[in-house]
Parts: structure tokens; C-alpha cells; sequence
């Protein structure tokens, strides 16, 4: 077997996060009410199998590394976004507390696909971290990418619903927190 010990445990835990978010995704299809929740949760959910089976089908057979990871931007298309689409600032916030029925509403089934990308994507990177082996790093990579770009996909939804509600700063505050960092001094020998 051509995989290290780090590298074997996590891919394990990759795999069981997988399976989690297949199941979780599965449950939240079946209770969305909105027909838009449910097909991006179904969207995402055909996207983490296609990650679970691909990365399954190498560690059972180390020649199916297809060079071709699955592709990094299937969940949604984000590129035509830019910061004017999205809402900046508090509007009176709904207070927020546990709900403990065995039913989830569609903010409730938002909320949990948005987290659960955001761990996979930390996840996902970190674990990438520790491989040796190329075609498992870069499976690694491009599912953290596209959990990346899963959980941007369900913020940018939650935003324009209101339901994810971006804080600010005034904006003579953030300039000055943020200028008080100037460019790096021109380097011997680099080009510029």
C-alpha cells in the first residue's frame, strides 16, 4: 500500500466526513420545503458522492487517479458575484436559539449545509496538509475548494433572504485598522 500512516489516517477521517454530509445531505433533501433549497441541496449532495466515490475508488485501486480531480465548482455558480450583490449590515436580526423538534425548516437545513461545508473545507485543506501521495493531496484540495465554494453558494442564499447578515464597521474605522499596513520595501536582487 503506497500511503504513509498520516496520510491512511486521514483519509479515513475524509471519508467519514464524507459519509456524514452524504447522510446529512440525504435528510435535508427529504424535509426542504422550498423547492430552491431542495435543489441545491440535492446539487451538493450528487457533489460529495461524486468526492466520496472518487476518492474511494483510488484507495481501492491505485491506478484510477484519473489526473482530473472532480471538478472544484459544481455546486453553484459564484463567479458573476461580486460585493454589490451582497447585503452588508445588521437588519434587525431574528433572535436564534436551539430548536429541538425532530423536523428542520429550510433555515434551519441552510444553516446546518453551510457549517457543514465550512468544517469540510477546513478539513479538507489540513488533512491535504499531511499526504505525500499527489493524487490524494490534490482530491483533498479540490474537495476543500468546492466545499469552499458550497458554503459561499448557501451564504450568498442566506444573505439575500436575510437570514445570514453581514456586520460592519464604520468606514473610517476599517480603513484606518487596515492602512496601517504598507507595502513591503523593494528587495536586493527581485524585480518588481
Amino acid at each position: 500500500m503506497p500511503f504513509g500512516a498520516h496520510e491512511t489516517m486521514e483519509v479515513h477521517e475524509s471519508l467519514n466526513e464524507k459519509i456524514n454530509t452524504i447522510n446529512h445531505f440525504s435528510l435535508y433533501a427529504q424535509q426542504a420545503q422550498h423547492p430552491m433549497v431542495r435543489e441545491l441541496v440535492e446539487r451538493h449532495l450528487q457533489q460529495a458522492v461524486q468526492c466520496y466515490n472518487q476518492l474511494v475508488a483510488y484507495t481501492h485501486n491505485y491506478q484510477a487517479a484519473s489526473g482530473t480531480p472532480v471538478s472544484a465548482n459544481t455546486t453553484g455558480s459564484i463567479t458573476n458575484t461580486s460585493h454589490h450583490n451582497i447585503l452588508y449590515g445588521l437588519r434587525q436580526p431574528a433572535p436564534v436559539a436551539p430548536h429541538t423538534s425532530a423536523s428542520l425548516d429550510d433555515q434551519q437545513i441552510l444553516s446546518a449545509v453551510l457549517s457543514c461545508h465550512k468544517n469540510t473545507a477546513k478539513n479538507s485543506m489540513s488533512a491535504s496538509l499531511e499526504c505525500a501521495d499527489p493524487n490524494v493531496r490534490e482530491m483533498l484540495i479540490h474537495g476543500a475548494l468546492d466545499a469552499n465554494n458550497g458554503a459561499y453558494e448557501v451564504f450568498l442564499l442566506m444573505n439575500q433572504q436575510g437570514q445570514y447578515q453581514v456586520p460592519t464597521l464604520n468606514d473610517h474605522t476599517a480603513k484606518t485598522f487596515l492602512h496601517t499596513f504598507q507595502p513591503a520595501p523593494p528587495q536586493p536582487g527581485f524585480q518588481q
